[in-house]
């Protein structure tokens, strides 16, 4: 090969180098351009609610009759069989393009240490309160005051569900507010609701959850995950 061939040799290598090297970042550019476009179209933000409460309040109900108004062609537990929780029941639904995860705890007296487990990972609580049981309502506010002053809560959207308003005789929406006004200087400046519900009828879920949506939503002390975030 003369020196001439040669030469033109090493530069059509140097040429097809640099075409290799403009074609890969191109590549990587697209690549980078159409990930972001299909995140942004497709991943929702992701957002993890506890469903708390005394034994017996109502929550897994509650649970079940959210996942029925909010997930298409999903039928929910014949609410006759529905037992206590011992453990963990879960959820997920999504709406208004974003993806709700919910966990449903177990509300007796032994199982209430394992609620602050899961205070670090969660964006709201919705609190259960068994309005027809007038016997457990301090009760009931106790394990409240005691979940809200979990520093792993803070700033952390509250939803009372005042449930069971459809028994006779129950205790009004009013009557609840009274009593867990006590814990105002507890629950500060974050964003609390008090909502009467019928979880057996499902009245009140579906404002219930959209008030969770609303409010996780604007609250930047806990940002959402991403579908597929480890």
């Amino acid at each position: 090969m003369t020196f001439k061939s040669k030469f033109f040799t090493l530069e059509f290598l140097k040429w097809q180098s640099k075409q290799y090297s403009y074609y890969t970042v191109t590549f990587l550019k697209m690549y980078t351009l159409l990930y972001g476009l299909w995140k942004y179209l497709f991943q929702k933000d992701e957002y993890f609610v506890l469903i708390l409460g005394l034994d017996n309040a109502g929550k897994t109900t509650f649970l079940e009759q959210t996942k029925t108004k909010f997930s298409k062609n999903y039928k929910g537990l014949n609410p006759a069989k529905i037992t206590t929780t011992v453990g963990l029941n879960i959820g997920r639904i999504d709406m208004h393009g974003v993806r709700l995860n919910f966990w449903d705890l177990g509300g007796q007296e032994d199982l209430q240490v394992l609620w602050d487990k899961y205070y670090a990972e969660c964006h709201a609580v919705v609190y259960i309160i068994d309005s027809s049981d007038i016997d457990r309502l301090q009760e009931s506010k106790e394990a409240f005051d005691k979940m809200i002053t979990n520093p792993s809560l803070v700033g952390v959207p509250l939803l009372l569900v005042a449930n069971k308003q459809d028994i006779p005789k129950c205790l009004t929406v009013g009557r609840i507010k009274e009593v867990f006004r006590e814990s105002k200087h507890l629950i500060g400046r974050r964003d609390c609701h008090v909502l009467a519900v019928s979880a057996l009828h499902g009245d009140g879920v579906h404002e219930g959850i959209e008030w969770v949506v609303h409010r996780v939503r604007r609250n930047t002390l806990r940002p959402p995950k991403k579908n597929g975030d480890s």
